[in-house]
């Protein structure tokens, strides 16, 4: 399964500072789209009846509850969330609020850390990250005309944007550091085999039970013992894997790179003799088995790929700083996520 990174170098709107005492929650006020939204989604999901007030995410400064979330995704993706959000089955639904909430919490923090570090985007870095959402745009005119399309407020929009050059000055600050690559790191990674191309069969655990759990995982173990006694692995895959992306492929992941997987994934990827089958892998996604089929070295020579290997290992580096940050940050403000 590909890796989903979820930074935060993206706009996302409706957000404040956190403050030392915790912010008082959401209510979405009777009338308001947000209220409307909230009370057609609770027929598929009634914890978000908007007379309520359910926290996804606790912290000591701030909660995001269902309210909050409802707003941001409005606020974020303007009328079409609505028409959206109203055609997703319930455990879609959750899902999508679930990762919506979260991503609202983190952002929280990181803006509460940006303001306590004193970090400022000038108004020169405010200014091109606001040119580069007008140039995506096709410009400035064509920009406003595409928030007032989606329902989206033009100047909330824009101090939302300033927001996120100041969270960026503050993460390129702190991640400065951490993106410094020896000469030695990059010879390792040349010497290292460059891509993998393997087979696998997964079956899905989000949202599962421990007993769920427990039953798919004796039904990966069957399998895993039938890819072991030689039975035909891709056609294992197309019989049991719950993998859209390569199922008819017979489980097949061709030629990817280091940091392009989720790391349990890739680490077996990268470690199992070609030809040889892993054993039951749990990664966020849930059970996976898994058959390397072939790795490559890099074919440049040195000098010729040594630039590209010293941004990946500094994107690597980076990525690795941003999250041990995060996961600080959510230490000390222990940061929870009950979920719906």
């Amino acid at each position: 399964m590909k890796k989903v990174l979820i930074l935060v170098f993206i706009a996302a709107f409706a957000l404040a500072a956190c403050s030392s005492k915790k912010e008082a929650a959401t209510k979405l006020a009777s009338g308001t789209a947000a209220y409307d939204l909230a009370k057609d989604l609770m027929k598929t999901l009634p914890a978000l009846d908007p007379e309520k007030s359910l926290a996804l995410v606790t912290s000591r400064q701030f909660d995001v509850t269902s309210a909050d979330t409802v707003k941001f995704l409005l606020d974020q993706y303007g009328a079409g969330a609505a028409t959206q959000l109203k055609t997703l089955d319930a455990a879609t639904l959750k899902s999508a609020l679930e990762r919506s909430a979260l991503q609202l919490g983190e952002r929280k923090l990181l803006v509460a850390a940006a303001t306590e570090a004193k970090s400022v985007a000038s108004p020169e870095e405010v200014k091109a990250a606001l040119d580069a959402q007008y140039a995506q745009a096709g410009g400035e005119a064509q920009f406003a005309e595409m928030l007032k399309g989606r329902g989206l407020d033009l100047e909330f929009v824009k101090a939302s944007i300033a927001e996120d050059a100041r969270i960026q000055k503050y993460l390129q600050t702190l991640l400065a550091a951490a993106a410094k690559v020896t000469e030695e790191e990059i010879k390792k990674a040349y010497a290292e085999e460059k891509t993998a191309s393997v087979r696998h069969i997964l079956i899905l655990t989000k949202d599962k039970t421990p007993a769920e759990k427990a039953e798919i995982r004796k039904k990966m173990d069957g399998i895993l013992a039938r890819a072991k006694k030689g039975e035909d692995f891709a056609a294992l895959a197309k019989e049991f894997t719950e993998d859209p992306g390569s199922k008819e492929t017979g489980g097949l992941y061709e030629d990817f790179g280091r940091g392009k997987m989720v790391k349990p994934f890739e680490e077996a990827a990268f470690s199992v003799p070609v030809g040889q089958i892993s054993g039951v892998i749990e990664t966020e996604y849930g059970y996976h088995i898994l058959k390397v089929e072939a790795r490559k070295k890099e074919t440049q020579s040195f000098e010729e790929i040594k630039g590209q290997l010293e941004s990946q290992l500094k994107e690597r580096k980076q990525a690795a700083a941003f999250e041990a940050q995060l996961t600080s940050l959510k230490n000390k403000a222990n940061f929870k996520v009950p979920g719906l």
